[in-house]
Parts: C-alpha cells; structure tokens; sequence
C-alpha cells in the first residue's frame, strides 16, 4: 500500500486506532506502550504479515524530520512537568550523567563493538564505525522512560525519580554531538581533540544559555500578550519550542538541550492558563510519541534483523550489564548520598527508545559506510531494551526495596487561577472532627475559610452548614490563611491532610 493524499489520512487514522488499542492491552500485561507502538508500525510496515495492508515506508530524511519534532515537544513538556523543587538537590548527579556517562558508555562500548568484529566474519567496523554505533545508542531515552516511569505511577526512595528523569531529559544533547562529531570524523578522515572539545563546548554553552533566555521570554510573553481566546495560548508556547529548537540549532547550539531547560523555566514559572496547556501539551506528547514510534517501526525492514541478531544481542547484554552499569558507577562515586542499591537501580533503568533510533539515520543520510547495518542493531538492540528493562522498572524497584510509601492523592482535581492568592487544603474526617458534632456549621474553622465539596466513596456533592459528616468523608476547603487553617487542624485532632498554596 502506497502513501498518497488520498489514503494518507485513513492509513493514519487506523495506525493511531491500533496504537492506542495496543497501548492499553499491553498495559495489562505490563508492557511498555511504546515498545508496541512499534510493533503496530513494523505489523503495518514493508514485511507485515497482511500484504494488503504492507506501507512501503524507507525514507530516513522523513523519519528523522518526525522524530525532531517529536523529541522537541517530549522534552519540553518533559521539562515543564519537572518541578525544580524536585531536581534541585540532584543537579550535580544528573548532569554527571547526562555528560560524562554518556561520553563513558560510548568509549566502553565502542571499544568492545571493535573488539568483537574481528570474531564476526560478517561483520566488519572500523573503529569509529564502533564508536558510531557506540555513540548512536549511548544515551537514555526520554520518551521511553518519562512514559514507563509515569505510567506506572513509581513512588522511589532517594531521590531516584527526578534523578532518571534529569539524566534522559539532559543527555541527548551529548549523544547527539557525539554522532555528528564521529560522522564528520569519519567523512574527513581525522580527528582534532580541540575540535571536538569547541565543538561540544559552543553546543552545551549556547544550548543552555538559549534555553533559560528563551524560556524566560516565553513566560513574559504569555503573562503579558492579552490573547482573546484562552485556546490560543498553548498554540503560542508550542510555537516558542519550534522556534527555540531551530533558532538554537542555527546559532550552533544545542537544540534538544535548549527546549529541555525552557521547558523547565515555562513549567516553574507563574504563567497563565497554565492547566490548559499543560493538558494541551500532554496529549501533544502522546501524539507525537505514537507517531514517532509508529515512523520508526514502518521504516525497519524486520526481515534484516535476523542476520545481525546475534551481535545485536551480544552488544545489547554488554551494554545492559556491562557499559552502562560501569558508567553510572564511576559517574556517582562522588556522590555519597545514593546507596548501592540506587546505582545498580539508576544502572538498569538506561532504557533505548526512539532516540537511539532516530539518532541512526542520521549516518545513513550522510552516507556513512555500514549506516544500514548500525541502523538495524540499534534499532534491535531498542527492542531488548524495552522488552527486558522497559517490562522489569517495577520488579527491580522492589527486589532493591526502593519503593517509597506512596504520597496522598487528590481526591479533588481542582484548580484555581494563578491571580487567586489563597489555598486549597484536603482533609479527612474522623471521630475527633465531629467531637463537636457532626454537621458542617459544628466544625471549627478560621474566618475566611469555605468547605466547598464533600467526597463521600465515589460520589461529590457541595455541602452545607447542616449537612451531616460521617467518618472516611473527604472535605475540600479553601482559605486565604494558611498558618490559621494549620492551627485550627492541629486543634481539631486532623492529621490527614494537604494544603496546595496558589
């Protein structure tokens, strides 16, 4: 089946259809979404099972223009979702990996991939082909772990979360210049440590420094822009990233680095309708994800997987059991304030995904010898990765016993505008609460304080002074006086409770 206008939409329709319906069987067997996303695309793609239904999908350029796009918007919006509060205290660890793992990863692969071709007769790398395909892969992908790690809903001890999420938010931007740098290497013959060092200097400096502007500029100009309709605004912030993105990469810049951070700043900043686009960009993110996923399936021929499975799965368990562990330890030695178990856990949890893969066209576009070949044991490796570390994040978590007693959830999904200057608070009734007797009016509560909704099991409802409580009852309260609404709490004997300050 070829794409042309006017089929193109119904392809899409269905692709995104069996996604979705994918996603959620996969769910239940606990199998990460995104590696069926790209089962659904290499089901539908040149040696699907159904020839009627075979896409004939083999152009890299379009496939690595998705996956720009797509990795744009992950990161913002991975940035955004990211709150500083949370990443503060691991900055210097995330960073360490994010760079220096990276670098790492790629020297110890790399020389292990030179190593073993010269016992694979089929196979036939030089050393900065090895490197290549070292460096292609050598990263953690943001997609594949901001939507296991979130999907699964992990509560984990020391800080692991915004830790892993740091580290594969931020080092794309490495495993990046690292391809570039060995591709123009390999094209040119020789290699400059000075080169490579302004290279990646100019890429990490301006890419940060963008970044933090841009997003600053992008939260100025949704505060003060009165845009008259409230839809507009996410269109606006989705225009900043593509901006940011290319304008960054233009100046030399590190482009993926630059959205990261302005994500960051957009998402820590008081900014506007901020719940309509960050729903916005949620769904945008899953979007562009399926898409991304499903490209990258239909592109690989899996009929040319066979023949490089075996080094394929020799260099994934390498990296998997070898490289990366080994990576991680060196880089967090400094680092007193992780156990042993969070290492070897930060170590397992080095999940492939797209970005590895879209990271693999890059060669076959300027035409690197044996580009094919990396581009399917990256992609192959992608799938190891995601089958065995994507499928066990919560079964290591809990043979390490690093999962953390989980934080109270909201009962109300509730939200106030930015210029509103009060609190919410959640509390749960018991026998103390009604001492004083068991209607609303009978609760003791500071001035300027209004119970707004009840939950009672499953239901809501809006009380009023004499509606009776009953012990288990959840009360949504908002006040302008937070320190008064504590006291009168403690008075009260109410120890279950939380309070969102706007």
């Amino acid at each position: 089946m070829n794409l042309n206008p006017e089929n193109f939409v119904l392809i899409g329709a269905v692709l995104l259809f069996f996604s979705v319906i994918a996603g959620k069987t996969g769910y239940k067997f606990g199998l990460p979404a995104l590696l069926l996303f790209l089962g659904v695309g290499m089901f539908f793609g040149c040696d699907g099972p159904i020839p009627f239904l075979q896409i004939h999908f083999d152009s890299p350029k379009i496939a690595q223009f998705i996956g720009v796009i797509a990795l744009s918007i992950i990161l913002f919006s991975g940035g955004m979702d990211t709150k500083f509060s949370d990443i503060r205290p691991v900055i210097a660890p995330g960073v360490v990996l994010a760079t220096i793992g990276v670098f790492l990863t790629t020297l110890i692969t790399g020389y292990f991939i030179y190593f073993i071709c010269g016992f694979i007769p089929d196979v036939h790398l030089g050393i900065w082909e090895s490197m290549l395909l070292a460096a292609v892969m050598s990263s953690t992908d943001s997609a594949s772990v901001f939507s296991i790690l979130r999907s699964k809903g992990l509560s984990l001890k020391e800080r692991l979360r915004p830790t892993l999420e740091l580290e594969s938010g931020s080092n794309d931007p490495m495993a990046y210049m690292l391809t570039i740098i060995l591709i123009q290497i390999i094209q040119m013959g020789k290699f400059s440590f000075w080169s490579f060092m302004g290279t990646l200097l100019m890429q990490l400096s301006i890419g940060a420094v963008l970044g933090f502007l841009f997003g600053r500029l992008a939260v100025m100009a949704l505060n003060r822009l009165n845009v008259h309709n409230q839809s507009l605004y996410p269109i606006l912030l989705l225009a900043f990233v593509f901006f940011i993105f290319s304008f960054t990469d233009m100046l030399g810049g590190n482009g993926y680095l630059a959205v990261y951070l302005a994500g960051l700043v957009v998402g820590n900043a008081k900014v506007v309708h901020r719940r309509s686009m960050a729903t916005f960009f949620d769904g945008f993110t899953w979007l562009f994800q399926i898409v991304m996923f499903l490209t990258l399936g239909l592109l690989v021929t899996p009929s040319q997987l066979p023949p490089i499975a075996g080094i394929g799965l020799i260099i994934g368990v390498f990296v998997i059991i070898v490289a990366r562990p080994v990576s991680v330890l060196v880089c967090l030695l400094p680092f007193r304030n992780f156990s042993t178990r969070a290492r070897l856990y930060i170590s397992w949890v080095g999940l492939r995904g797209a970005v590895p893969i879209i990271f693999a066209t890059y060669p076959m576009l300027a035409g690197v010898e044996n580009s094919g070949l990396i581009f399917n044991i990256v992609f192959f490796i992608t799938l190891i990765s995601l089958l065995v570390q994507g499928t066990t994040v919560g079964t290591m978590a809990k043979w390490l016993h690093l999962i953390a007693p989980e934080k109270n959830k909201k009962n109300f999904d509730v939200q106030l505008p930015e210029e509103i200057k009060s609190s919410m608070s959640e509390i749960e009734i018991n026998d103390r609460t009604l001492a004083n007797g068991n209607r609303l009016m009978d609760m003791i509560l500071p001035d300027n304080t209004l119970a707004v909704m009840v939950k009672r099991d499953n239901n809501f409802f809006v009380p009023k002074g004499h509606t009776v409580l009953i012990p288990g009852d959840k009360l949504l309260v908002i006040s302008d006086n937070e320190e008064e609404l504590r006291k009168a709490y403690e008075a009260l004997g109410i120890k279950e409770y939380s309070i969102e300050k706007n």
